[in-house]
Order: structure tokens, then sequence, then C-alpha cells
């Protein structure tokens, strides 16, 4: 009898490692913060087939699975992956073939700059970004001379840090035809003593645009693929690339396809004919890596270089009001185009002006609409009356690096009482139910951790303000990390299939050297990612 319950015992533990599943990677040891719907925490992860596939405890999935591949975490935490819900992934990847001008303190330092990179290069047409005049001991816009006698002959366009003014020489202002009498709709050429100054304001800078020379596709290449290493290295895998032309498009589509490129895009077309015809046509287009869905208009110009479209005058510039883009007419009726189909709109707004346009627009389309989610980038400057448009069918989506960047000039610019409707996060998020973080770069720093901590302690890493800035519009720490995940996928429709650390969602997660929910404040920004994984691929390790 012994010997027969012996026999007994041995079949059914067979029978049990027999009925064992098969998984490609258990992650265990570690500090998981699942961002579920109760956020709750755990110790480990099962992933197959690139997918999340349990979450639970090390020694219930061990005894439900077996393992191709194991991965100790090493007690550090770990996150659903990141998501930025507004950036110029493309950019950033096109900045890095181009003078970079970031973080410059002097107008002397942007021209070193510019001397320094034509000596490596010889380009015939010098093209840079991210200078910011109100980094600078004197706080006005640059001129063109410097640049006309040290370049007489080679065109020049630098564009400041936030896309939306430029400084260019005579030689690209004769390259484009652009002189004192050129007629333009929607931002500025700049004139003094009745001479160009060489600053162009928003839509002028297309002039300049249309005469630089396009990149070629392996150069297009190189930057995209420059730009998912650096997004990696933060932890980043989907980035909301805000505004993108068919071409550019189809290469990242194309570089998926390869396995070049890992990274899964959220992609705004560019507001213009060709985009719109061709993709609201055939309807918006998906694959695993690529998500074509929403079109990005542009409402404004921004604050710092005045072009934001206030209700009332610049509180600095008597008589000056900035500028929307379009006339009010053409994006009402881009706005009832794209009503009519399956696409999302997101509005770039930082005027009160230009964010009360935008929202009474999308009221009166989405009214009797559910779930299309259409979203205002930036959301900036609001007046308290409208703040009541927003809800989880209009989303704010917010940077909130933008806040710790501008706070330095942000109220000179709109004064005591208009500044209390600005860069009001917890104002935002309490009306909507919830907000989309992303940082806009390369116009502020790719790093993710920028933005958690300025969103949570609204202060810069230099310790200002004391107490913070607007602190009563902080985040949260957990409203911030569902602000870079959860709720960024849901502003991008894909809550179903990432966001989160949940049974059946892409596989997607980032393992940190910290715990944001818990370290020090400003430790924070120091973070640094040990890994990044995408479909349960290690794409990223420190």
């Amino acid at each position: 009898m012994r010997r027969l319950l012996l026999v007994f015992a041995i079949f059914l533990t067979f029978s049990s490692v027999a009925q064992k599943q098969e998984a490609d990677l258990l992650v265990f040891n570690g500090v998981v913060y699942t961002v579920d719907s109760e956020f709750n925490t755990t110790e480990a992860f099962a992933v197959k087939d690139g997918k999340f596939l349990k979450v639970g405890t090390e020694a219930s999935l061990r005894e439900e699975f077996d393992f191709s591949e194991e991965l100790d975490a090493k007690g550090k935490s770990v996150y659903p992956g990141l998501i930025d819900a507004h950036a110029h992934f493309y950019g950033l990847g096109m900045q890095q073939q181009r003078v970079d001008l970031t973080e410059t303190k002097s107008f002397a330092e942007v021209v070193t700059r510019i001397e320094e990179f034509q000596k490596r290069n010889k380009t015939e047409f010098i093209v840079g970004r991210g200078w910011d005049q109100n980094d600078w001991e004197v706080k006005e816009f640059p001129v063109k001379d410097t640049l006309d006698q040290l370049f007489p002959d080679t065109p020049i366009a630098i564009t400041r840090i936030d896309g939306h003014a430029m400084l260019v020489n005579q030689a690209a202002l004769d390259k484009a035809g652009i002189t004192t009498n050129t007629e333009f709709d929607g931002g500025d050429i700049e004139q003094k003593n009745g001479k160009l100054t060489g600053i162009l304001v928003d839509n002028p800078m297309m002039l300049i645009e249309e005469i630089t020379e396009r990149a070629d596709v392996e150069t297009q290449k190189k930057a995209l693929l420059a730009a998912q290493e650096i997004s990696f290295s933060y932890g980043l895998t989907t980035v909301d690339d805000a505004g993108l032309d068919k071409q550019v498009i189809e290469l990242i589509d194309s570089l998926n396809s390869t396995g070049e490129l890992k990274i899964r895009l959220y992609a705004m077309l560019s507001n213009s004919d060709k985009n719109l015809d061709y993709y609201l046509e055939k309807g918006p287009y998906k694959t695993d890596l690529l998500n074509v869905r929403s079109v990005k208009f542009y409402g404004d110009g921004a604050l710092g270089s005045r072009g934001a479209a206030l209700k009332e005058p610049y509180s600095d510039r008597d008589d000056h009001y900035g500028a929307l883009l379009s006339p009010v007419s053409e994006f009402k009726a881009t706005a009832e185009r794209i009503a009519k189909t399956g696409f999302q709109m997101n509005t770039h707004a930082i005027g009160d002006s230009a964010n009360y346009m935008v929202l009474k627009t999308y009221d009166s389309l989405l009214s009797d609409s559910e779930d299309r989610r259409w979203r205002v980038e930036h959301s900036q400057v609001i007046d308290a009356e409208d703040f009541k448009y927003f809800s989880k069918n209009i989303l704010p989506s917010i940077q909130p690096t933008h806040a710790t960047s501008d706070m330095y000039w942000a109220e000179e610019r709109l004064g005591e009482e208009r500044i209390k409707g600005a860069y009001a996060y917890k104002k935002l998020l309490n009306q909507a139910g919830m907000v989309a973080l992303g940082t806009d770069f390369p116009v502020e720093q790719v790093n993710p951790f920028l933005t958690f901590y300025a969103a949570v302690d609204r202060q810069d890493t230099k310790n200002f303000p004391e107490g913070g800035f607007m602190r009563e519009e902080a985040l949260s720490r957990e409203e911030t990390l569902r602000g870079m995940t959860i709720w960024a996928a849901y502003s991008n429709f894909e809550e179903n299939e990432k966001g989160s650390i949940e049974a059946g969602k892409f596989a997607d997660f980032v393992i940190l050297d910290r715990d944001l929910m818990k370290v020090e404040i400003d430790k924070v920004p120091d973070t640094k990612v040990i890994s990044t994984f995408v479909a349960g691929e290690q794409v990223y390790k420190n």
C-alpha cells in the first residue's frame, strides 16, 4: 500500500509539472507599480509573446509557469513604460544634425557655437535651434547684424527654443525674398527704424523653411534612430509626436517593418491639405508600433516670444495681443471636417484667447458626441470662466517643465491676475478628471523625471522658488505617474494596450535606480534608468 501511495504521489508531481505553461520572461524581486485602477504594487510579473501574461508573487508565478528567461530586479522600482504625451520626436533627431543652441547664456555664445559648427561642417545653409533670450542678461530678441558681418554669403536660420521665433541673416532674407514690404498673416516680421532686424515670429518663418534644403531620407533615418536612442535612455517607450508629415510617417512605418525602429509612436498629422486629404479619406492607421489617428493644429504662438493670443494686451508690451496663426473661420472649418471622421483633433493653444476659441469650438462640435478625446495641447493660460469646458472628451495635454521654465518671466507677460489661470495643472485635473503629461522636447529637455519633479514640487533644479511656483497647482506623485502612463495612454485611445502593468497589455516597462513614489522629491531629477523594455525585449541597459 505504501508503495502504491508513493507511485501515486510521484504521478501527481509529474502531472503538476506537465501542466505548467511556458512563458518567456519572469521579472521578480522588484517593487512593481502596476498603475492599475487601484494603483496596486506587487513583486513580480510574467511576460509571453511581448505582453504581460500575469502579475503576482514570484512563488505563485513559478508555480504556474516555466520561464525561458528570468530577470532579478534586485529590489529596484519597476514602472509601466513611460509615455511622453507631447513631444517632437523627429525634431529631436533632426536637432542632433544641426547647431545645438540650447542653454546658451548670451547671444555671443550663440554666435560662437555657430562659428564652431560651420568650421566642422561647412554647410551651404546653417540651421540651428534652441536659443532663448529670456535666459540671457539682455532679455531682448537678438538682431542679425553680427551674423551679417561674419556670414555675408551663407544663409543662417536659427530657431528659438519654442519653435515660434527665428533669427535669420540678410543672406537668408535675400534668398527667401523677404523685404520690409513682405505681406503676411499670423505672426510678425520685425522692423526697427524701417529696417529688418532678422526676427521672424510664427507664420513668416515658413518663408525661410521653404528655401531650406529638405533632409534626404538617409539623414531622416539617422535622425529617427538618434531620437529613439535618447528616448529609450530615459525610459520612454511611447512618444506622441506633435506634428508629422506623410513622408516621415511612411519612413517610420518602414523602419518599424525592418525592426530598426522599436519605439511606439503616436503620430499627430501636421495640419496641411496634403496630409488631411490623404489620411482623412483613408481613416486612422494603426500597428503595434505606430498609431496615426490625430491632427495637430496650431492655434497661436508661444508666450516667450509674445506670440500667444491673449484676450487683453500683454502686461509688458502695450497694445500687443499676440496672434492666432489662422483665421477663426479656417480653424472651425478644419475642426468640422475632422469631426466627421474617426480622427482626434489636437490643437496647440497657449494664450487665453486661443484656448477660448479652441474650447468653444470643440464644445460646439462634441457636445453630442462621446469618447472623441480631443486634446488642447499646452492649455497654458486659461480664463477662469473657461475651465468648465474641459472633460474626458476635451482633454488637457500639459507639460509641467514649461511652468518651471517660464516662471521667471511669466507674470511680467501676464500680470498678477491673469497668471492665476496659467500653468494651472490641479485645476485642469479637477475639471477633466485626468491630465496627459509630456515634455514638448526638444523645447524642454527629454528627461521625464524633470516632468515628474516639476509637476509635484513646482520648482526647478535650482530649488527655485522656495515653496514652489503656484504650489496650489501641484499634482500628487500618484497623479503625476498616472499622467505619464495610463492617462497619457487614454489620451491616445490606447489605455487597453499600454500604460499599466496588467495582463494582456504590451510588456513595456522600465526599471529605475530609485523609487519615484518615496524618494526625497529633490532627488527625483537625478533618477537614472537601469533598463527599458518594449514588448518584453530589453532595448536599453545602463
